[in-house]
This record gives C-alpha cells, sequence and structure tokens, in this order.
C-alpha cells in the first residue's frame, strides 16, 4: 500500500456555516512535516468539530474515491473530501479502531470515523450530499499521530501491530454514531 497524495488546506470562503473552511485541500509535493496536531501548512477552522490530537489526520482511500467517482460519473482529485492523507488500498469502512500505519516516518492510531457535515455538502456542491455520504458508509478515518515525522507521496504504507485495536471496525462506529436512541 502507498500514499497516493498528501494534502493541506488553507483558509476559504464557503457558503456554510462560518463562512469559512479549510477543507478544500490540495495536493503538495516533497515531505511534510506531521506532529501532533496535524499536518504543516494545512488551516483547520472549526476546531469545535475536527482537528486536535485525536483528529489530526484524516485519511481516505483509492477504493473509496472509486465508489464515488462511480456514483458521481466524474473523476475526483486527491483532496476532494478534505483529507490529509490518500491511502492506495483498503476500504475506509474496514479499517480497526486502534489500528496503527506507519507512513514515511509518521506512526498513526486509528480514532474515529468522519462525520459527514454541512461544510461537505457545500464543498462537494449538494446539500443532499451528507445523506449520500451517510448511506454509502465509506467515512474515511481520522487518526491520532503517535509519532511525529515526516512523509510524501508515494511513500509506502504499512499496517503496525496494534494493541489498542478491540475489533471495533470504523463503520461500525460510523453506524452507531448514527443510532437513533430508543
Amino acid at each position: 500500500m502507498h500514499l497516493l497524495s498528501v494534502n493541506v488546506g488553507r483558509a476559504r470562503q464557503i457558503a456554510a456555516k462560518s463562512g469559512w473552511t479549510g477543507i478544500y485541500k490540495e495536493p503538495v509535493s516533497g515531505p511534510v512535516h506531521v506532529q501532533l496536531c496535524g499536518l504543516d501548512g494545512d488551516q483547520i477552522l472549526d476546531r469545535e468539530h475536527h482537528g486536535g490530537p485525536e483528529q489530526a489526520v484524516y485519511v481516505y482511500t483509492q477504493p473509496d474515491y472509486a465508489f464515488w467517482t462511480g456514483q458521481l460519473g466524474a473523476d475526483l482529485l486527491p483532496g476532494t473530501f478534505g483529507e490529509n492523507l490518500l491511502f492506495s488500498e483498503l476500504e475506509s469502512s474496514a479499517v480497526l479502531i486502534g489500528q496503527r500505519f506507519r507512513v514515511g516516518t509518521v506512526v498513526l492510531e486509528v480514532t474515529w470515523p468522519r462525520v459527514p457535515c454541512v461544510t461537505l455538502a457545500a464543498r462537494m456542491g449538494d446539500p443532499a450530499f451528507v445523506r449520500k455520504f451517510r448511506e454509502a458508509r465509506r467515512p474515511g478515518f481520522y487518526a491520532r499521530v503517535l509519532q511525529e515525522g515526516a512523509l510524501q507521496q508515494g511513500d509506502e504504507v504499512t499496517v503496525e501491530d496494534a494493541p489498542q485495536a478491540d475489533g471495533r471496525t470504523v463503520v461500525s462506529l460510523y453506524d452507531a454514531f448514527f443510532e437513533k436512541p430508543n
């Protein structure tokens, strides 16, 4: 498995919430330093819902992109979903919470699925996209940074031992988030 793209976003106006977002991520070339709270150069504007040590890095995968290309009938550029890293393989829904990945000199640990919001819908230009994203059950995942370092497009992504993984998948937490209480 390889790192297909490293993406960072700058503050940009959007017709949602506060009017400003960092969701428009664009690929960068060369090494990028990753710290405990995310990638150098990546702006997180809605700190109440995004970022911080438990959501330092957002990862999406090529199989999930392939699904959306088919659904939307258009090729999508890396960073479209606001992800920082695009992995070449594995579907995000099957990844275990607590799973660890080494990318370059960085070690990441999966913490939580991405939950769609109105900012994503505005980014996609479709008010119904929150529902579509939810129903697709391909959320991608957030990760904490266990080891700071550098990574870049083309780096190998290796699965590390995951002592904290307890069998829950990204999609099981995603589904639980949307369950209505009795």
